[in-house]
Order: structure tokens, then sequence, then C-alpha cells
């Protein structure tokens, strides 16, 4: 990949279609993980506004401490970045007291961390609104058109999405010629929605490389059977995750009315 050629296209890419839309910037979630900070460095380096959320809700600490340390990082080196706090736990906490107790915990528990992303989305189209910027979104190539790892109308919510032809490996050699903190660039990637340490690979049972591999596997038109053992489990999640979240990657289905019943 030509990283420095690809970082100004996706630069060139954003200011048009800011200027186009008669935008005057972004606001983006920052999470403390890769993507976020990849995102955010790439909307700074417009020169247009950037307002940086920071949204914790029972985050663990150093997921906090990432995300803030970034921010200060942009700010050192961009004039147009503006940050913002916005502790959403309590409205969190309240909307939890509010809903009817259930039966199954677990579901529960799913449902609650899907809730939590979609609290965050609901911030930044606040700010979007009141300041007059685009919501720019922070999934890569593999979470958004392989796996569909992410919050429907949550972190899927968003307005245009600068690194989303990106595999994850490719945002991480992008990182690194953009100078991302070294504490981001190693820390585990995780969607921090659960309050706890677990990380991506914990929950998806693969890792990113291994994802990117299974995700050309597919478009090769292989099938699980073309494979064995780690080969063969890899493909078999992917394919697994890929067909159990295809309702967030199609465009959502509409009930088309025959004209003879007009």
């Amino acid at each position: 990949m030509q990283t420095e050629k690809v970082i100004d296209h996706i630069v060139n890419w954003l200011k048009d279609y800011a200027t186009k839309a008669n935008i005057k910037g972004f606001v983006i979630g920052i999470s403390g993980g890769i993507d976020s900070a990849v995102t955010s460095t790439l909307c700074a380096k417009t020169g247009l506004e950037l307002l940086c959320l920071e949204m914790p809700i029972h985050q663990a600490e150093n997921q906090v401490t990432r995300a803030a340390n970034h921010i200060q990082w942009l700010q050192d080196n961009f004039p147009n970045v503006k940050r913002q706090l916005v502790n959403l736990t309590p409205v969190f906490d309240s909307l939890v007291d509010a809903l009817p107790k259930v039966d199954n915990e677990a579901d529960r528990f799913m449902s609650l961390a899907n809730t939590r992303a979609r609290l965050r989305m609901t911030s930044l189209y606040y700010f979007a609104a009141l300041e007059g910027y685009l919501v720019a979104g922070t999934g890569n190539k593999v979470e958004d058109f392989g796996v569909g790892f992410y919050t429907k109308y949550g972190d899927g919510g968003v307005d245009l999405s600068p690194i989303a032809d990106l595999l994850k490996t490719e945002v991480y050699k992008i990182s690194n010629e953009l100078g991302i903190n070294n504490e981001i660039i190693k820390a585990p990637p995780t969607d921090g929605l659960w309050g706890d340490d677990r990380t991506d690979e914990d929950q998806i049972g693969a890792s990113y490389p291994e994802l990117e591999w299974a995700m050309a596997q597919k478009d090769l038109g292989k099938v699980s059977e073309d494979f064995s053992g780690r080969e063969k489990e890899v493909f078999i999640i992917f394919d697994r995750f890929n067909s159990s979240n295809k309702h967030k990657m199609v465009p959502i289905p509409v009930c088309e009315i025959p004209e003879s019943l007009k």
C-alpha cells in the first residue's frame, strides 16, 4: 500500500465532500482505539473544524486515558481541533433503571451493550446538528463489510466513512505513518461496550489478520470444506458472522407495492 498517497487521498476526499456539502467540519467519538485515532487524525489534517467527543459509559480507565491522551496530541498538533467531554454513565444508568427486567439476563446484557453505542450516536448527532458538522465513522472494511462487527444505528450510524475501504492491518500502517500514540497502536482492539477488558478477538474468536484472510477466501468463492484445522475454524467463524450480520451490510429492505394494487 502506498501509505502516504492513501492518507492524502482520504484527507482530500474528506475536505472535498465537506466543502461540497457546505459543512464546516466533523464530529467524531474518540474511544482510545486505533480506528477512531486514525480517523480523527485524518479529519484534523483537512484543516476543517473537528470536534472530538469523549463519551464514557462505565469505561475502563485505560480506555479513557488513551482517548484523552490522543485528543491532547491532536490539539498539540492541529489548531482546528476542539474537545468535549459528555459523561453518559448517569444517562445510561437512568435508562437501565427505566427498562423492565427480563428473564434472560444474558440477552439483556447484550442489548444494553448495543444501547451504549446508540446513546453515543445520539450525542454525536446532537453536536453535529448544533455545530453544522458531519459525523465521521470509524469502521474499517472487515468490521463494516466482513463480519458486521458494529452496532446498527450505533457506531454504524454515521454520515461518511473515511476508512471503511481499509483492512484493519492497513489502518495500522496508516497509524504508524500518522504518528499515532504508541499506547493506542499496541492496545488490543476492543469495542469498549462491556465495561471490562474483553477484546474484539475474545468476542469474535479470531484475530483481524485471520478475518482478513477469511474475507479474501470468501471473495474467491471458497467454502469451509476447502480448509482444515485452524483455517477451517476461522473461515466458519467469519462465515457465521457475515451471514448473521448481513442485515447491517445491505440496504434496508423496502416492501414494494405492485402497481396493480395502487
